[in-house]
């Protein structure tokens, strides 16, 4: 169990840090990464790290989709991964 925790607050650094260089990136002029690329990384469990990263960074804040489905990634995360500790293990 505490492995899988570790885990998923590991993937959300990272997911942190790619909304992150995604924002450096968008500064610079650079190629960025894809929209479907950041919430797909949301999705699979990274929503809470999305989520800092949109707040930590000023980043996607003014998109719709970002806005309403980042936030409803991170809350079904937090509803699986209960269910996932509560019951499996």
């Amino acid at each position: 169990m505490n492995n899988c925790i570790v885990i998923l607050l590991i993937w959300n650094i990272v997911v942190l840090l790619v909304y992150g260089l995604d924002k450096t990136k968008a500064r610079r002029s650079k190629r960025r990464i894809r929209e479907s690329t950041l919430l797909s990384l949301t999705f699979f469990f990274g929503g809470i790290g999305a989520m800092f990263g949109m707040i930590l960074f000023n980043h996607k804040i003014s998109k719709i989709k970002f806005r309403l489905l980042v936030p409803a990634f991170a809350v079904i995360n937090i509803v699986i991964t209960y269910f996932l500790v509560a019951f499996c293990f």
